[in-house]
């Protein structure tokens, strides 16, 4: 993250990790287990830290809230001055429930609803990112009928292939599914900008995930300023330019994102621009301020590996079976010195795909002992799942020596309570 971040969070104090002045031990028995854990004090430094290296440029930090969603978590960086990058009805809701205010709300995704379009409208938010001329299309007749303009800017797909931990996260090359074509960009802006109800304001670009060279952004940025030279030709003005995020952070031995060099590279292309310069980090704020813990089952010998099952999976923490995301996987306490082994870390849940880490050197854990799997913060809880039955697990927020809980945990009524048995239903569909 560069120079002005702090040291790692959760350190080992006496032998036993903590988070702020609470060991993790401590939390997980009075919240039980699996229990996500996050340093706010940490969030607010990782974001103090984009707010710092971009300083010169005043920008738009609109937080990313698909990385984690949180009221408490949303509700201290709006009082940090953060704006919000959402994707969703569900997630501007979450935002404006957190009192960001709309006008420091940019809307992407490439599948919008009217519904989401009205209410966005509706809230007064900032901009739409578009994605596409069907979606352009559908907002200008949304804002026909609510008698707006809808204000936007086009996500361009560059076709800059970046190199990411996995294919899923690569965003910006031309087989993707996200943003308009580089070549179809100027001339979608001069059909927008004859339309009454639309209201061309900035310039969008998203290139993907956990990206830790500032190179690939320059040239993102370089194409699409490219563009806004053009655009202007045609007498049409913009007021900003969207970096994006995928700003990425240290998981195993990779070093993350070196904001301060992003900014230095940046900067000078945006000052020569003269357009606001919005930034959407959302791993890069929250990632390494979580650790999900997770207590110890059972060890078994099975087929020449040993498996050690928590009470955590795939449910919990997706990232490892879905992306084949690494996440370090540590003992909270180890003041009992044990041997090392090479394990697979597995959940409780019925598929062979369920597991936090596999063929992991590390100390041999034993049945009650609890981990922390490191790293957690951004796309844990967010993409959880009630996948066999299982519920969801608490959330608390450590602000250092006191602790908060956040979310509760899922109890079984929360499984079922927005379904209806089949004897209660009468509805019917019209004739």
């Amino acid at each position: 993250m560069g120079p002005g971040i702090l040291t790692r969070p959760f350190p080992r104090v006496g032998g036993v990790l903590h988070c702020g002045g609470l060991s993790l031990e401590e939390l997980a028995t009075t919240f039980g287990t699996p229990l996500y854990v996050y340093d706010i004090r940490r969030v607010e430094a990782c974001y103090r830290g984009f707010a710092d290296a971009f300083a010169a440029a005043a920008p738009l930090i609109a937080y990313s809230v698909k990385a984690n969603g949180n009221l408490s978590i949303l509700s201290r960086l709006n009082a940090l001055g953060s704006g919000a990058d959402v994707t969703s009805l569900g997630e501007l809701f979450r935002a404006r429930q957190a009192g960001i205010p709309a006008d420091r709300i940019v809307f992407a995704g490439v599948g919008k609803t009217e519904a989401e379009m009205a209410e966005a409208l509706r809230e007064g938010i900032y901009a739409f990112n578009v994605e596409s001329r069907g979606e352009l299309e559908r907002l200008d007749a949304v804002a026909g009928e609510l008698g707006m303009r809808a204000p936007f800017g086009l996500r361009v797909n560059p076709d800059v292939l970046t190199a990411t931990p996995h294919e899923y996260t690569r965003t910006g090359h031309a087989a993707a599914k996200f943003g308009v074509p580089h070549g179809d960009v100027v001339e979608l802006y001069r059909w927008a900008a004859n339309r009454r109800h639309l209201r061309p304001l900035g310039i969008d670009v998203h290139i993907g995930s956990q990206i830790t060279d500032t190179v690939p952004y320059l040239a993102a940025v370089e194409r699409v300023l490219d563009l806004v030279v053009e655009i202007r030709s045609h007498g049409i003005d913009l007021e900003y330019v969207d970096l994006g995020g995928g700003f990425g952070i240290r998981y195993d031995s990779e070093e993350g994102m070196d904001v301060v060099a992003l900014s230095a590279a940046v900067l000078p292309l945006v000052h020569g621009s003269g357009l606001r310069l919005i930034l959407e980090p959302g791993r890069a704020i929250v990632g390494d301020a979580g650790v999900l813990l997770t207590r110890v089952k059972y060890v078994k010998e099975s087929g020449g590996k040993t498996f050690v099952i928590a009470d955590s999976g795939m449910s919990d923490l997706i990232r490892p079976s879905h992306y084949g995301g690494y996440h370090e996987v540590e003992r909270v306490d180890t003041r009992e010195e044990r041997l090392r082994r090479a394990v697979d870390v597995v959940g409780p849940i019925c598929e062979t795909g369920d597991f936090l880490a596999r063929d992991r050197v590390m100390d041999l854990p034993a049945p009650g002992d609890l981990l922390a799997v490191h790293t957690a913060g951004a796309y844990g809880f967010t993409m959880a799942s009630n996948y066999n039955g299982r519920r969801r697990p608490a959330e608390v927020m450590v602000d250092g020596d006191r602790v908060h809980l956040i979310r509760r945990r899922e109890t079984l009524e929360d499984l079922v309570r927005a379904e209806r048995p089949e004897a209660l239903n009468t509805e019917t569909l019209p004739e």
